[in-house]
Formats: C-alpha cells, sequence, structure tokens
C-alpha cells in the first residue's frame, strides 16, 4: 500500500519552485533544515562517526576526541627523536588472573620480548599467576629474553589508572635487578 501511494507521488509530477530553480518535491524540505547543509552523515552507537579526509577523496573512520588548539604548535627535538633514543617500551599489564610483560620496540611496533603467567611452562611452576612473586619471575623471565634480543635497556610510563607501586614495580624492579635498564617516566 505505502509503495502504490509513493508511486502516485512520484507519477504526478509535483515539483517546488524556489527563485530561479525547478527543485522536485522530495527535495523542499531538506533544502530548507540545516541552512541547505545535507546532514545525513549516520552516527555510530559507539561514537565514532565517517568524515572525508582533506582532498575528500577517501572516507575514514575518526574516533571523536579532543582536538589541539594549536595544530602548528611547535614540536621540541626530544619528542621527535626520543622514539630513537630509547627505542624500547616497556609494557605491563596485570589482572586479576595473570600478569603479562612486554618489551616493544617503538619505531617498528614489534615485540622483541614477551613473558607472561599464561604461556605453559610458566604457569606450571608458579602457585598463583598474579601475586609478587609471579611479578618477580616474569621480570626476570623477560630480562633473560630481552637479553638474548640484545636489549639491555628500555622505558616505561605508567598507564593513566596505573600507580607505580606493589605488582608493577615487583617486575619493574625484578628487570632493574636481572641487567636491565629500564627508565621510569613518571607523570
Amino acid at each position: 500500500m505505502l509503495k502504490q501511494a509513493i508511486g502516485r507521488i512520484f507519477r504526478s509530477s509535483v515539483y517546488a519552485c524556489e527563485g530561479n530553480k525547478v527543485l522536485p518535491w522530495t527535495y523542499v524540505p531538506s533544502c530548507y533544515l540545516h541552512s541547505g547543509q545535507a546532514h545525513s552523515a549516520p552516527r555510530s552507537f559507539f561514537g565514532v562517526e565517517d568524515f572525508l579526509d582533506d582532498d575528500n577523496s577517501k572516507p575514514y573512520t575518526y574516533l571523536k576526541g579532543k582536538k589541539s588548539k594549536n595544530p602548528n604548535k611547535h614540536i621540541s627535538f626530544k619528542q621527535r627523536t626520543i622514539a630513537y633514543m630509547e627505542p624500547f617500551t616497556l609494557d605491563v599489564f596485570i589482572s586479576k588472573r595473570f600478569v603479562s610483560a612486554s618489551l616493544t620496540h617503538r619505531v617498528t611496533s614489534k615485540q622483541v620480548a614477551v613473558a607472561g603467567t599464561n604461556s605453559k611452562d610458566i604457569k606450571a611452576v608458579l602457585r598463583s599467576r598474579s601475586d609478587i612473586p609471579a611479578c618477580i619471575a616474569i621480570g626476570r623471565i623477560l630480562a633473560e629474553r630481552a637479553r638474548e634480543a640484545d636489549v639491555y635497556t628500555a622505558s616505561y610510563t605508567p598507564r593513566d589508572r596505573d600507580k607505580f607501586e606493589g605488582k608493577i614495580r615487583a617486575v619493574v624492579q625484578s628487570l632493574i635487578d636481572n641487567g636491565i635498564d629500564v627508565k621510569v617516566y613518571l607523570d
């Protein structure tokens, strides 16, 4: 029934005049809304919207976030060279069930050494997979694997929600005790 009604409307050739232009009736409501701009970009459920890049050639997905007030801001020499001066970063993840740590190369984003209490060889030896002795063991094993890969220095910056104490400090201290020089950057 709806299909028939829409078919009749399209066949009746209803047009509207706007200035010197003759527009089909389907365009008339959209040209008066939102100052003539079409707002038909669908919004995702998770706050991600589709935009076009600067050339308006390729669509890409952009996660909404804070934009810099000054996009042409001066970038210091340290900010430009830190990825090459300190190429390896330490990443520590601690959950209620397990502990894992990895050394990652900043420029290539490749993991050089990885250790976790979920691996078969480690979880068979440990009594608990998430306590302080497990963290110390992970630090020792990660240091051995890093030395095999010729990595002797790393930098660690805690995530926003992490505090540098307890289990995280045990992993980092174990790495330092086993011969890996770790620079800790606390904000």
